[in-house]
């Protein structure tokens, strides 16, 4: 009893977090049609996309420790010099394993 009880906990609970998923993503949707396309607002957004990237790289790179530190700096002066994104990419990657390789 308490099995059936558990399984049907869990499908509940998947079937609950795809409806919030799938609503706020149908809502983000939708509600792009209304956003103000110039000012003060559409800077906020453009700028919106560099800030998650640097939300989801600084934590990682200050965990990494100072290999981490150095690859991150390397790896955003090649994007910048180059404009290549891959080869900015794979930069960081290399030193990195480079770094874990030599036991930084």
């Amino acid at each position: 009893m308490i099995s059936q009880n558990l399984d049907l906990l869990v499908w509940l609970t998947i079937f609950g977090a795809a409806a919030v998923t799938y609503s706020l993503r149908i809502g983000g949707l939708l509600l792009a049609g209304k956003l103000p396309k110039t000012g003060r607002f559409k800077r906020f957004m453009d700028a919106l996309p560099g800030t998650i990237l640097l939300s989801l790289i600084v934590p990682a790179a200050l965990a990494a420790g100072p290999i981490g530190w150095l690859a991150t700096l390397c790896t955003g002066l090649c994007s910048l010099k180059t404009g290549n994104v891959f080869l900015s990419m794979i930069v960081g990657i290399v030193i990195v394993a480079g770094g874990r390789l030599y036991g930084f």
